[in-house]
């Protein structure tokens, strides 16, 4: 049988075409050119009735998309070693290395941390999208650091309501471009998908998910800083956008920050990850250290002639 997608259209939704509010809203799942395929195709039902692609959404409509899985798309085991923190038989902490893609997707259907979980174990939570088993939430390709996998459906719902209700503990080291002058530091700005590239995140006023990080200054050097940053919400890219907009680009960052010869990625690693455990309950703590490539930079960066 071939699987579907259902979606709910939120509230902040009005009068959008269906064509485009889901090549926004499953950005990471399929193409613009493969929703029009399958609105062509009667594959997408709006309120049980095949859509068109101009036919406007609004808020709680049920939107069914019926689709083939590629056969590049079907996740398979894959012997890639992986740095296991801690496990048990509810879920792993992994630190997962910069460079590595979390889970398969559009361009990159192997050698992600999915493809390296399943072969070391095959129990993983089956929630949500099913190239994503275990995944409760994400890293950005370029951070490293660590994450928490759920081998059940139970241990993912907990674990998934507890980033819901912002109880997870989150730290972030950072080194950023500019001496920042303030001790602490609170960005507030909404975020959401750029109107002009929607692989990227943009302070939305508009149509923005709340978004909070809060920000702590470690050591300033000659033109940098490391700072540490606390997430209260989980919005793609977040860290890397509040940072840039409070005028302080992540070092190392193509994208959103200030690219630099010292580091070749974004210079953000994801320091500790502290939750209650789904089953016992009791209070996880867990912490890693910088990688080499962070190491190296911090002891550059003591070197007041480097350059940027």
């Amino acid at each position: 049988m071939a699987p579907e997608k259902r979606i709910i259209v939120p509230p902040e939704i009005h009068h959008v075409r269906i064509d485009f509010f889901l090549a926004k809203a499953c950005a990471e799942t399929f193409s613009r050119t493969k929703i029009k395929t399958l609105i062509e195709a009667g594959k997408i039902k709006l309120n049980d009735h095949p859509a068109k692609p101009h036919t406007p959404v609004q808020p709680g409509d049920q939107i069914a998309i019926l689709y083939e899985e590629e056969p590049e798309a079907i996740t398979q085991a894959e012997s890639i070693p992986i740095d296991i923190v801690f496990e048990d038989e509810d879920l792993i902490v992994v630190n997962k290395p910069a460079g590595m893609v979390v889970h398969p997707g559009s361009g990159n259907p192997k050698g992600t941390l999915v493809n390296a979980l399943l072969h070391h174990t095959k129990l993983l939570s089956q929630v949500g999208e099913h190239m994503r088993p275990g995944i409760v939430h994400r890293l950005d390709k370029d951070t490293s650091g660590l994450l928490v996998v759920a081998k059940n459906d139970l241990a993912h719902r907990a674990l998934a309501d507890q980033f819901k209700r912002h109880e997870i503990d989150r730290i972030y080291w950072a080194v950023v471009l500019g001496i920042v002058q303030h001790d602490e530091m609170r960005s507030e700005e909404p975020l959401g998908r750029s109107v002009t590239n929607r692989k990227k995140v943009a302070v939305r006023a508009d149509h923005g998910k709340p978004s909070i990080t809060n920000f702590k200054v470690l050591k300033r050097f000659q033109k940098t800083t490391l700072v540490e940053a606390r997430p209260e919400t989980g919005r793609t890219h977040q860290i890397r956008v509040h940072l840039r907009t409070l005028g302080y680009p992540v070092l190392g960052d193509s994208v959103y920050g200030y690219p630099s010869p010292l580091i070749n990625r974004q210079a953000l690693h994801a320091k500790a990850l502290g939750f209650l455990h789904p089953k016992t309950k009791q209070k996880l703590s867990f912490a890693s250290e910088l990688p080499s490539d962070m190491q190296s930079l911090l002891e550059k960066l003591d070197c007041r002639s480097v350059p940027l």
